[in-house]
This record gives C-alpha cells, sequence and structure tokens, in this order.
C-alpha cells in the first residue's frame, strides 16, 4: 500500500471517529438534561399524611393530596394506624403531615409534641364540633311521621339513662343496657370508658367497643332506619350527623377539676389542628404556606360526608366533588396558578 493511500485510511477512519463522537455529544446531552430534570423532581419529598381511622381525617386527606399532587407536584403517601401510633409518628418524622388533630382527646401527648419542637401546629381546621353520648332525637320526642312514640321522654343527661336500661338492652346479656363506645385504639376509646364507671353507668350498662368506625356507624344506621332505641359515642362532623337526626345527652359543663376527676362533665372546646414534623418547613415551606391557610367546618364536612355516603363514593371522588362545589374557599388556600392547575386536572 502506498502512502497516498495510508493518508486516506487515516482520514477516513479519524473522520468515522469524530463523527461517532459528535453523534456521541448529541445523544448524552438530553439525557444530561433529563436527569438533572429528574433529580429537580426528586428534591420534593413524597410527603407521608396520618390516617388513624375515621372518614373526615380520610377526607382532609384526599382533599389535601389532591391539591398537593395536582397542584404543586409533590408526590404523597398515607401510613395507617391508631392515634397514638400516628402521633408517635408524625413527632419522629415518619408522618409528615397530620390533617386533624383532635387536641382535646389527646392533650398531654400533643403537647409535648408540641414542646419538643419535633412538631408544627399550622391551623385550626375547624372548632364547631361537638362528641358524647347520643341517642336518636326519636327516643326522647317520638316521630309521628314514622309512627313512633317517644320511648324515654324524660331523658337529658347522661346520668338519666340508668332508668332507661332496659330500653337499650344488650343483646349478648340482657340483664344490662349496651352503651356503644369508641374503637379500641382511639384515644377517646379511654376517656368514654372512663366516663361510664364515672357515672357508674357500668351497674346497669355493658361498654361495647365496635371494631371498626364502619361498625359503629352501621349500628347507628341500622337502629335509626328500624326506629330502634341506640346509645353511645359519636361526635361531628361524620355523615350520620348529616343524614339522622341525633340528640347529644347533656352532662355537667366543662371544667378541669371535674375533667380531671374521671371526665366527670361534657368534652372540652376542641380545636381539630393541622399539625406537620418540623422537617417540611424547610423540605416544603410552599406546603407549610398551603396548610396554614387551610381551614374548613363540621358543616361543610358532614355535608361532603353525607355525599359520599349517599352516592355511594370514594373518599376521592368526595374530595373531588368537595373540591368543585366549594372553590371560592379552597382557592383561597392556594397562589393562583396553583389554583388554576388544580382547577385543569379536574375537566
Amino acid at each position: 500500500m502506498n502512502f497516498t493511500k495510508k493518508i486516506g485510511i487515516l482520514f477516513s477512519v479519524l473522520t468515522l471517529m469524530l463523527a461517532l463522537a459528535a453523534c456521541g455529544a448529541d445523544e448524552t446531552a438530553p439525557q444530561e438534561g433529563a436527569e438533572n430534570d429528574n433529580n429537580q423532581q426528586q428534591e420534593k419529598p413524597v410527603l407521608v399524611f396520618a390516617d388513624a381511622g375515621w372518614d373526615s381525617l380520610r377526607l382532609h386527606n384526599s382533599i389535601a393530596q389532591y391539591i398537593l399532587e395536582n397542584g404543586y407536584g409533590y408526590q404523597t403517601d398515607v401510613m395507617p394506624g391508631s392515634t397514638p401510633a400516628t402521633l408517635t409518628g408524625l413527632e419522629g418524622g415518619d408522618i409528615d403531615i397530620y390533617m386533624e388533630v383532635w387536641t382535646g382527646n389527646v392533650e398531654e401527648q400533643y403537647q409535648k409534641m408540641l414542646d419538643s419542637g419535633n412538631v408544627l401546629e399550622l391551623s385550626v381546621n375547624f372548632d364547631d364540633n361537638t362528641q358524647g353520648f347520643y341517642v336518636p332525637t326519636y327516643v326522647i320526642e317520638g316521630d309521628p311521621e314514622r309512627g313512633i312514640e317517644p320511648m324515654a321522654p324524660d331523658l337529658k343527661s347522661v346520668e338519666d339513662l340508668p332508668k332507661y336500661w332496659e330500653l337499650f338492652k344488650d343483646p349478648e346479656d340482657p340483664s344490662k343496657g349496651r352503651i356503644y363506645g369508641a374503637i379500641p385504639g382511639w384515644q377517646v376509646d379511654e376517656t368514654m370508658f372512663q366516663k361510664v364507671q364515672t357515672y357508674n353507668l357500668d351497674e346497669t350498662f355493658n361498654y361495647f367497643r365496635p371494631g371498626s368506625g364502619a361498625a359503629l356507624a352501621t349500628s347507628i344506621a341500622t337502629a335509626y332506619e328500624e326506629g330502634e332505641p341506640w346509645v353511645g359515642y359519636y361526635w361531628e362532623p361524620t355523615w350520620i350527623m348529616g343524614k339522622y337526626d341525633m340528640t347529644l345527652l347533656e352532662e355537667a359543663e366543662y371544667s378541669d377539676e371535674l375533667w380531671n376527676n374521671g371526665y366527670a362533665c361534657e368534652f372540652p372546646p376542641n380545636e381539630v389542628t393541622i399539625a406537620v414534623h418540623k422537617d417540611v418547613k424547610d423540605a416544603a415551606p410552599d406546603v407549610v404556606e398551603f396548610l396554614s391557610q387551610y381551614q374548613t367546618s363540621s358543616q361543610l364536612v358532614s355535608d361532603a360526608l353525607g355525599y359520599m355516603q349517599d352516592n355511594e363514593a370514594t373518599v376521592e371522588q368526595a374530595a373531588q366533588w368537595f373540591l368543585k362545589e366549594h372553590e371560592d374557599l379552597w382557592t383561597s388556600w392556594v397562589p393562583a396558578d396553583v389554583a388554576e392547575k388544580v382547577k385543569s386536572s379536574m375537566q
């Protein structure tokens, strides 16, 4: 091979190598850019919500999740557990957001969490709620439209219940009445059980713990539809209170002295707050700003839960219904651009 041919071949090889290198550079450039974009997306933490087992909490979770995912671009998750366990998870950082802390039910634990600095309270979700011993109103007043006569016309307070224990007979122990309590694992269950003992109701009633919130609601709904007597723990806001006429039995006016003596009075004023783990403030300041503006009411929540019940909707569907029905409310919680993204996602 002569020198000229060698030079030609060498030039061709060099040209090919340069072309391949150029192609390689063109191919890797967008990959690096995409990698940078992915890294930017990954900088946003996955936000974990607490699910302690009741419907209104799940509704607020779904409302906030929808806004955060579609308006802010965050990924979210939910961690289920009992009230004490989820609060512990919030303090330890396994849970980021708690949309409904019933502060009066967990006052001591919650205050310690705030004092530690590991948990930040952002807003009061709602404070127009009640809880305690309920009966269907027809038990006291009757219901002429349904042909129901008053069963316990003088029943006004919890302390009147022993006079009517036979009306609420326990089907598993007819020698006593049955009071439906809260759910095992709920902090309020301990309070209600102690109340039964404080009022000496355990002498004439058995305290019955349903296995779930759904089971407790079903016991009320079944009794109500059949016009039967029922007494037990419930609270507002719930779909039950939106659908049925229930009466809260009277207790002594709240005082610290009575409350600390076996819970011998009505439940204390109960601010239901939104709290986050301290790290959320630095990791997701826009989320903190959003949740600091988040505020609803018992009636709004009961209406949404009633929609869910009447339409056999999922909690996610109820959340979207809420966002559509109350656009003027939730758009005041977020910047305009975020609101537009959320609204666009629902079209």
